[in-house]
């Protein structure tokens, strides 16, 4: 007796989000791993266009879950890999990333300008001029890393036909800016509500030490549609640790503090609009910060522990570096010249 043939390697089966629904009006958009999505299709790309050749060499920037996520499509393909990083990785992250064959470059020193990305991209830059013919994803700029998001939006429609708002956290700008253009050539009038950290330039703050890691950016990527968001909400560090575990105690979904971020201002959009549905984008799984998020003693140590949760955000007339928690701007569609005054500093290695 002869069944169905399944050729699903781990990637595809776990490439796409479970849709689980925590309110009436709140859907999410639970990922095992968001990045696999854009790493899976631009390595499928350069692999079919013949810009990554057979066992060639691929090369990125990347402290977090686009890194692994790379890496584990690499390795199934049979490429190795090399990722330049800094001290901000988790040891637990970095030895996965070699297990799976990776070669991890930590910059030790930011150099002048002070932020590690910069530093980051400068040895991308010398990786990439050393070694002829390496493939470099370029997440920051590559098109085809929002244009990857495409089945989540199609996933959503079919499951939840309109949607009112989409909510998601903010870094390289793939998975919102992504997945709201497609739902947009559905519904026009989607509002989309970014989800970034204090510190991070993306929307306008000065660049600083960013205690919540796996959103913001030290630089503006290219790939952030700004005239595509309607709200701005930053999240601290505290009040997204909180979010996180109330999302698993409340709802079993066990996720990471970027999602916890996006958690607690979907929650609060949700309850705020109650006859318009949201979702959300909850990137990925909490396994990563059993010693630290989900750790009592942990949070009480670094001084991260709230004892309630937040009322909810400060609304601010502009963009700036205030000392709200959680904080809010209506962005208004409009992109960041015509919000901040002039174009976001670009650097010459961001057009990598």
């Amino acid at each position: 007796m002869s069944g169905p043939v399944i050729n699903a390697n781990v990637v595809d089966a776990l490439v796409l989000p479970r849709l689980v629904w925590l309110r009436p009006n709140l859907v999410g958009l639970v990922f095992t791993l968001s990045k696999l999505l854009p790493a899976r299709f631009i390595v499928t790309r350069a692999r079919e266009t013949g810009e990554l050749r057979p066992g060639g060499l691929i090369a990125e920037t990347s402290s977090g879950t686009f890194g692994l996520s790379l890496a584990m499509v690499a390795r199934l393909h049979g490429h190795p890999v090399q990722l330049v990083s800094d001290p901000s990785i988790e040891p637990p992250l970095q030895r996965r990333l070699q297990d799976l064959g990776a070669t991890v470059h930590i910059v030790s020193d930011p150099g002048p300008s002070g932020a590690f990305q910069i530093a980051r991209l400068e040895l991308l830059q010398r990786i990439l001029a050393e070694n002829p013919g390496t493939f470099c994803p370029r997440q920051y700029t590559n098109p085809q890393n929002p244009a990857s998001f495409a089945p989540c939006a199609e996933q959503l429609a079919h499951a939840a036909e309109t949607v009112d708002c989409l909510v998601g956290p903010v870094g390289s700008g793939g998975s919102l800016c992504g997945t709201a253009s497609f739902l947009r050539l559905l519904s026009p009038e989607l509002n989309v509500v970014a989800v970034d950290t204090h510190h991070s330039v993306i929307f306008g703050l000065t660049e600083g030490r960013r205690t919540l890691k796996g959103l913001g950016n030290s630089l503006v990527p290219p790939n952030v549609d700004h005239a595509a968001v309607d709200l701005v909400h930053w999240v601290g560090a505290a009040e997204a640790y909180h979010a996180t575990r109330r999302l698993h105690a409340e709802h079993a979904v066990f996720m990471g503090p970027t999602s916890g971020a996006a958690f607690l201002v979907a929650d609060w959009y949700a309850r705020n609009n109650p006859d318009s549905l949201t979702a959300v984008i909850l990137p990925d799984e909490g396994y990563r910060y059993q010693n630290t998020v989900y750790d009592d003693a942990w949070l009480a140590e670094k001084g991260l522990r709230l004892g309630a949760p937040p009322a909810g955000p400060v609304e601010w007339d502009r963009p700036h570096d205030g000392d709200d928690a959680w904080s809010y701007f209506r962005w208004g569609r409009r992109d960041y010249a015509q919000v901040m005054g002039a174009p976001p500093a670009r650097l010459e290695l961001a057009s990598l």
